[in-house]
């Protein structure tokens, strides 16, 4: 078990005040990892829970959609730690608009901190990685990065580019000792899905086409987001693993 031991780790996990993001933080700290939460609003709750554990936390709160307040928290992880092993991209948003009506602006905003931010975090976190010769990506991906979803435009676009942009990292980072992978999650109970699960005839109808048979959680994702970050997943590049109760395969 010693290949999944993370501990001497500092992980920097983005959108971990709760629900997928703070199942996964809570994850890597029991394998012995310190903790970097940052998201828009407080991760205190997160951070309290990782010092539970042992382990070292840190709270950040930041507008990720801004190129200059990622190269803050860049700069203060640093400072904080003075290097960064993991990096899980888990923020996001989305914004739910038939699409005959969906808005320049949703679509834009979405992009934003869907793919341009993780674009930019892996770039600027990727360089000190590669410098040191090793490091650990993981993006958060969808069942939209392969379907087309309802609704969702902006969403989906992003999602697709997230599954692109993980295989464009790797390709370049795998010989450098970086490995750059993603987790695609199902339907999860968090709230970007809060509007579906209010709607119980779609709930049904959702959940009947899970071979599960229920929805995932945050700790559903926490064991492969600590397979990806270990060594046990050295020899893995540019995967996109689908945790979704088996969605995929219907």
């Amino acid at each position: 078990m010693s290949m999944f031991d993370l501990s001497g780790k500092v992980a920097l996990v983005t959108g971990a005040s709760g629900g997928l993001g703070q199942g996964m933080a809570l994850a890597l700290a029991e394998a012995g990892a310190d903790i970097i939460a940052v998201s828009y609003t407080s991760c205190s709750d997160t951070a309290e829970k990782v010092r539970a554990l042992g382990r070292k936390a840190h709270d950040i709160q930041a507008d990720l959609s801004k190129s200059e307040e990622l190269e803050d928290v860049v700069a203060r992880c640093l400072e904080f730690e003075g290097r960064i092993d993991i990096l899980i991209n888990n923020a996001g948003i989305i914004r739910r608009t038939p699409i005959s009506q969906h808005s320049w602006k949703d679509f834009d905003e979405v992009l934003d901190i869907n793919l341009k931010t993780v674009f930019y975090l892996t770039q600027l976190v990727g360089n000190h990685m590669v410098e040191r010769g090793s490091g650990k990506i993981i993006n958060i991906a969808s069942m939209l990065s392969f379907q087309g979803g309802i609704n969702v435009p902006g969403y989906t676009a992003s999602k697709h580019g997230v599954a692109g942009l993980t295989k464009a990292f790797a390709n370049e980072w795998a010989s450098k000792g970086v490995q750059v992978n993603a987790i695609a999650p199902g339907y999860m109970s968090t709230d970007n899905t809060a509007p579906i699960r209010e709607d119980k005839e779609r709930t049904d109808s959702i959940t009947v086409r899970i071979p599960a048979g229920r929805w995932g959680t945050g700790e559903d994702v926490g064991g492969p987001a600590v397979f990806l970050a270990s060594a046990a997943a050295d020899y893995v590049n540019g995967h996109v693993l689908c945790v979704d109760g088996g969605w995929m395969i219907r």
